[in-house]
């Protein structure tokens, strides 16, 4: 991997990560304040991180088994942050 495609590839990681996160965080803020927009927003987010992904796949060195955990990672970002919701709202309905 030369040295333009290891940063290049750093990158799109980094930027993987950084959408997935806001993702996960703007999910939470707008189901917290109920604020459908900020879910919304939060899409978004998560459509930034599997385009990354792809790129990923598509455009870098990477051996394919990377790009493979890549992709799936990206994908099952998508369900994380609901399930967890519904998960802490069944915990604290099931305390009252």
């Amino acid at each position: 991997m030369t040295a333009d495609a290891l940063l290049g590839t750093a990158l799109l990681m980094g930027l993987l990560v950084l959408a997935g996160g806001s993702y996960a965080g703007l999910y939470a803020l707008g189901r917290v304040r109920s604020r459908p927009a900020m879910v919304w927003v939060g899409q978004l987010c998560w459509l930034v991180a599997f385009g990354c992904a792809v790129l990923l796949a598509v455009a870098t060195p990477l051996d394919f088994g990377w790009k493979l955990l890549l992709l799936v990672s990206a994908i099952v970002y998508v369900v994380i942050p609901p399930i967890t919701w519904r998960y802490l709202e069944r915990l604290h309905i099931d305390e009252s």
